[in-house]
């Protein structure tokens, strides 16, 4: 995964105002996290070794998410994050290319601040605004709208990395009367090893209602399957892919295209043939899928 990192970047907001100064200085105010140093209204993180090597793998990750061959992002769609030490974690911020991405498309978020918006939810757009600005580890670009479901995946999740795109294979199904058909069952054996079972949220509103609606479904999840999934598919808008490592986070897209497309030929065919819950359970205990989810996960 090598890209031009000195790529210019066409799809950049520009994000300075008094109002956002105003957050910071609230958000400072409100006590700042270890290893920040506050700096009059402006605050400025000193790097660590494992902030820095996140930051290198999301960089990486987010220009392969986003490059053509792969269709699953045009223009600014699409985010990636990484958790760093369970406190706080890289979120690419709101208007950044993934293709062009750079160490500078990125903003560093206080993991539990952003969950709290689930249990308090800002009224208007200009409150997340406000509020997602607030929830920044230290200074930097406009949070997306989106710091929820990373937040979540990265947590509830179980996830270290996380990729969110617009696939269009994906999309052509999750925007049809068929959506439902993405999460309904496994369609052959490397279904179940890469993605697994899927979780389907229904269209909601992205921002805060979305996030409180994939913590709902997560929860359900888990409940059900005993584990949280590695896809999660939301109508009528993308595909969240959870991983371990930029790689899982790329393996299970790719693979969930590969799903969406496979799916796309069996309505042109009669329908899908999902595997039985008893296939599927052979499948997930056999002792060669796992050496090869192993060898999968090296990758």
């Amino acid at each position: 995964m090598t890209r031009d990192p000195d790529a210019a970047n066409p799809c950049v907001f520009s994000v300075a105002s008094d109002g956002i100064d105003a957050a910071v200085a609230s958000a400072a105010g409100a006590g700042a996290a270890e290893g920040v140093v506050v700096t009059g209204q402006r605050r400025t993180l000193e790097d660590s070794p494992q902030r820095s090597a996140v930051l290198h793998s999301l960089v990486e990750l987010s220009r392969e998410l986003g490059s053509p061959e792969r269709d699953a992002v045009i223009l600014a769609e699409g985010n990636t994050s990484g958790d760093i030490d369970g406190k706080t974690f890289l979120l690419k911020a709101s208007g950044f290319s993934l293709v062009t991405a750079t160490e500078e498309s990125f903003v560093e978020m206080r993991t539990a601040a952003v969950l709290d918006l689930l249990d308090r939810p800002p009224r208007t757009d200009a409150e997340l605004t406000t509020a997602l600005l607030a929830c920044r580890a230290a200074d930097g670009p406009r949070p997306s709208t989106e710091a929820t479901l990373h937040a979540l995946a990265l947590t509830l999740g179980g996830a270290r990395f996380v990729g969110h795109s617009h696939p269009t294979a994906v999309n052509a199904i999750l925007c049809s009367k068929h959506a439902a058909a993405l999460a309904a069952g496994t369609l052959f054996p490397d279904h179940i090893v890469v993605c697994g079972r899927a979780l389907l949220v229904p269209y909601v509103d992205p921002g805060v209602p979305l996030g409180v609606a994939v913590r709902e479904g997560l929860r359900k999840h888990i409940e059900l399957h005993g584990s949280p999934p590695k896809v999660i598919y939301l109508q009528n808008h993308g595909l969240i892919a959870l991983g371990h490592s930029p790689s899982d986070v790329l393996q299970v897209t790719a693979m969930a295209v590969k799903v969406a497309r496979v799916l796309l030929g069996t309505f042109a065919a009669g329908g899908p043939q999902f595997l039985a819950d008893s296939e599927e359970a052979r499948i997930e205990t056999r002792p060669d899928e796992h050496y090869r989810q192993q060898l999968l996960a090296k990758t």
